[in-house]
Parts: structure tokens; sequence; C-alpha cells
């Protein structure tokens, strides 16, 4: 009888981890949804019904918040599904050490990592849209063309999500993470271009350029080119859909690189 190949041995530990990920996250599935879905759920009640309802928004206004907070999920959801566990696998107790002594390189480990983040933050984003469908009633407006597009797009964003959270996780300390948190998270939703299309911001030209340096920009206007349907028979501007791509592939890329050498220091360290 042949022994197991390194590479066999290597994916089974891979899949056994990813495994073991999912069947926790099953385990607390209540606790996922409420994380990843509470704030969603009050942004689209407020922006999308109460203040629509009171005549204060525009009548497209909730169809072009609708992909922002569909991004803004996917990837917050992945973000946080890397940099606490991570943070908390790195602390004090090195919890990360069980996966380390598997026959899996030490990068294979952080991929892990990355790869289940993405697919949690793809079922978040997904959960928004019967969520939507539900709260906006006749306000809940998605084109069907771009099917395809759309389901790449929340794949892409959850894993730039995921790529930043392996940056963080493997780059702050755990008594820092509620402060590095607030620091980020708060000029990602509002310079993200979660509530307003990156075209109307002519007028404000230093703060249309600055949203281009947050990779949620490029997630919201991706899902805006592939989600908002035609206003009086004109498609809403977007940023190019060949641009976004270009900006999320090399998000991804680089967070995955940074993160991986940040990684590999951290627990050879």
């Amino acid at each position: 009888m042949h022994s197991p190949s390194r590479f066999s041995l290597a994916m089974t530990a891979f899949l056994a981890m990813l495994r073991r990920d999912l069947v926790v996250t099953g385990r607390e599935i209540v606790a996922f949804l409420l994380q990843a879905l509470l704030q969603p759920l009050f942004f689209l009640f407020i922006f999308g019904k109460v203040l629509p309802g009171m005549g204060m928004t525009a009548g497209a206004f909730v169809a072009v918040m609708l992909p922002g907070i569909v991004g803004l999920t996917a990837l917050v959801a992945s973000m946080q599904g890397v940099t606490l566990p991570l943070v908390l696998d790195l602390g004090f107790a090195r919890e990360i050490d069980d996966r380390l002594l598997s026959p899996l390189p030490i990068g294979l480990v952080a991929v892990e990592k990355v790869l289940f983040a993405t697919m949690r933050g793809v079922v978040a984003g997904a959960v928004i849209f019967p969520l939507a469908w539900w709260i906006l009633g006749d306000r809940y407006a998605v084109r069907t063309d771009h099917i395809a597009l759309l389901a790449g797009m929340i794949v892409l964003t959850a894993a730039v999500g995921a790529g930043i959270g392996l940056v963080m996780g493997t780059s702050i300390k755990p008594e820092q993470i509620s402060l590095m948190f607030t620091l980020i998270f708060t000029p990602l939703l509002f310079t993200g271009c979660t509530y307003y299309p990156w075209g109307a911001l002519d007028h404000i030209r230093w703060f249309q350029v600055v949203t281009l340096f947050n990779p949620l920009t490029y997630c919201a206007e991706g899902l805006r080119y592939a989600m908002v349907p035609p206003v009086g028979g004109q498609s809403i501007p977007t940023l190019h859909i060949a641009w976004v791509l270009v900006a999320l592939g090399a998000s991804v890329v680089g967070s995955l690189i940074v993160g991986s050498r940040t990684f590999r220091a951290r627990v050879v360290s």
C-alpha cells in the first residue's frame, strides 16, 4: 500500500479544519445571525422604511442604499469572522497551536481562516435580500439580469473583508481590539459609498478622492451596478465595473500577501 502523499494529508487537514469551523458556526447560528444582521436590520428599517415614509428621502434612495447595505454586511461579517478568532487564537493561551501541529503548511492555516470567513460573509450578505424584501415592501427593487455578477460581487466583497480581517487579526493585541474596530469601522462606514453613489460626490471632489482609498467603495459600486434597476430608462451611474473588479482583486491579493506574512511572523515568534 502507498502511504498518503503530503498533498493528500494537507488537504485532509485543511478540510477537517474547515469542517470544524462550519460545525461550530452551525451550533452558534443564532449568535452569528444576530451579530451579522442586527445593525443592517435597523439600517434598512430606519433608512428604507421610516425616513421614506416621512417623505424625507428621494425616490431612488432606497434602491441606491440597498447595495451598500449588502456590501457593508458581507464585508464586516467576514472581517469579524477572521479578526476576532485570530486575536484570541494568537493571544496568551496560543490556541492556534493545535492547528499548527497539523500536517498543513503555515500559509494554508491562514488561507483556511480566510476561506471560512469569506463563507460567513457570503451567507450574511445573501440573507440581506429576504430581509430587505420583508422590510422594504414595494420599495424593494433589484434587477435580475446580472445575477452571476451579483453573486461574484458578494463573494469578492466577503473575500476583501476576510483579507482585511487577516491583517487586523495578526497585527493587533487583544486589549486593542475594541479601539481598532472603532477606528476602522466608522471611517469604513461613512467613506465607503454605502448610502450614496460615488458619482454624486462630484461637488465634493476631495471627499470623492478620499472614498477611492476605501475598499468598501468598490464593493458598494459594483453591487449597485449589478443590483439597481434603471430609473427613468437610465442606469444609475457607477464606477466602471472593470475598475471595480481590478480594485477588489488587488485588495484581496494584497491583503492576503500582507496578512500571510504577519501571520507567519506571529506564529513562529
